[in-house]
């Protein structure tokens, strides 16, 4: 058996991993890293990128129907789902391929197979070229998480979908439903519904995406109605069987029972943390009952020499927080004492239109005991949001009713994954919304609206 030796080893490629290897190496360490799959791990190759992927093209499928709205003359809008897919491969397989020149550039080993901690400095390897022993002081695992499941009886194996299935289509299923109405769940139900299929979403709790503001989850709800797909909140699917090609299920929702047909259903209900089989009981790290890793701001299990970074350790399942408990994880590896700041994290959902937040929503920030002061500005008032056609939604702004810190920030509608940015270096500098209204916004820009929700928390918004 082989055996190589290294300053950091890295169990997982993904976000975690593979930005942990490139800042490790960039601080002199010798580093190996240890993926049994492709590079980029799930939001690479089977999440964030593909899901956005096939999100943009609905987004300029929609557009295009619209074209006459904007003077255009086209013909009719048509799907072609085969080239459609062949862009996601195309774009999945470019980042997949950077992020391999990146860990040559900065002299990462790569071994492709499935590692297992032995002990607190040697991790086994199985590989198709053979079996290795890596020695390493110190370990960093970043094995992800798994789309969680839950038993359908009644309905085949072939006929239940996780995001990663959902990604791989040949033909839209004429009925597809959606056992969960939460970021992956909405996700899919806006692309689903642009390719053909008459989607119905099932979400338990009382509303779609379940801890974002109550507000906009519900404005949300009210435009994925007028998109034809179905929302039934407060709501459990109780029964499922066969009936022709395919299925009739029975929903438990707050109004009785209703039904519903379908031939694909796609489960949406959160991840599991991918902790099995890693080796961790024996070496004793400790986890918490659900095998998400425990481990403190600078990303150290309780086993010196271990860390653990990304969606195994819980929290926030972001890719871009992986990415920061990443670095952070290496940094503090290579003696360079750091922490993540979890001050201001972002979130988003790419529906049509967007939804976005950063901070607390107005019902949490209540229930914190804070007293409060609400903003809003719509996109209905936005030149900007005018021009590009694209209206629904709004900016709401939550501060501290007396010493006006921003609280929190939401958006819905058009761009607002990428506007967000500004509210969380606002929450993140813990900023006034004064510092906001004094900040000069380019006009005509959709981030004018932040600035007007600004000044309606103060009540005196200029343009609305």
């Amino acid at each position: 058996m082989d055996v190589e030796e290294a300053e950091v080893a890295i169990i997982g490629g993904g976000p975690a991993g593979y930005v942990a290897a490139i800042r490790a190496a960039q601080l002199g360490g010798q580093v190996i890293l240890i993926e049994k799959d492709r590079l980029g791990g799930v939001c690479l190759n089977v999440g964030c990128i593909p899901t956005k992927v096939l999100a943009r093209s609905c987004e300029i499928f929609t557009l295009v129907e619209k074209a006459g709205e904007f003077g255009l003359e086209t013909g009719e809008a048509k799907i072609d789902l085969s080239k459609l897919m062949k862009r996601k491969k195309r774009v999945v397989n470019r980042l997949v391929g950077g992020v391999n020149y990146l860990l040559k550039k900065n002299n990462v080993k790569w071994i492709k197979g499935e590692g297992k901690i032995l002990d607190p400095s040697t991790i086994s390897v199985e590989s198709e070229s053979g079996n290795y022993q890596v020695k390493s002081k110190n370990i960093i695992i970043a094995t992800g998480s798994s789309p969680s499941m839950l038993p359908l009886e009644g309905v085949d194996k072939d006929s239940v979908l996780t995001s990663t299935e959902a990604l791989e289509i040949d033909v839209p299923p004429e009925n597809l439903l959606i056992v969960g109405g939460g970021v992956i769940g909405v996700e899919f139900a806006f692309i689903y519904a642009t390719l053909g299929s008459k989607v119905t979403v099932v979400e338990m709790l009382p509303r779609v995406l379940p801890g974002e503001d109550g507000e906009l989850t519900e404005k949300l709800k009210e435009i994925m109605l007028r998109k034809q797909i179905t929302v039934y909140t407060g709501s459990v699917l109780k029964d499922a069987k066969k009936e022709g090609k395919g299925y009739k299920g029975l929903i438990k929702t707050p109004e009785g029972e209703k039904e519903v047909y379908f031939d694909k259903v796609l489960i949406s209900i959160g991840r599991k943390p991918n902790s099995q089989e890693v080796g961790l009981e024996r070496v004793g790290i400790e986890m918490d009952s659900r095998g998400w890793i425990k481990v403190n701001s600078q990303m150290k299990t309780n086993i010196p020499g271990i860390y653990a970074a990304g969606d195994v350790v819980g929290g926030y399942c972001l890719a871009h927080v992986a990415y920061m408990e990443g670095e952070v994880a290496a940094e503090n590896v290579m003696g360079k004492p750091s922490q993540v700041n979890y001050r201001a994290v972002p979130r988003f959902v790419c529906s049509n239109p967007e939804m976005a937040a950063v901070g607390l929503t107005e019902e949490k920030a209540r229930e914190k005991g804070y007293k409060v002061k609400v903003g809003k500005f719509p996109f209905s008032a936005n030149g900007k949001a005018l021009i590009l056609g694209e209206t629904d939604g709004l900016v709401k702004i939550i501060c501290d009713s007396e010493t006006e810190e921003i609280l929190g920030i939401h958006i819905l509608g058009p761009q607002a994954t990428d506007l967000i940015l500004e509210g969380t270096l606002a929450i993140n500098l813990e900023n006034t919304v004064e510092e906001v209204i004094e900040t000069i916004h380019p006009h005509p820009t959709l981030g004018e609206a932040i600035r007007e929700a600004a000044l309606d928390a103060q009540r005196r918004a200029i343009h609305f």
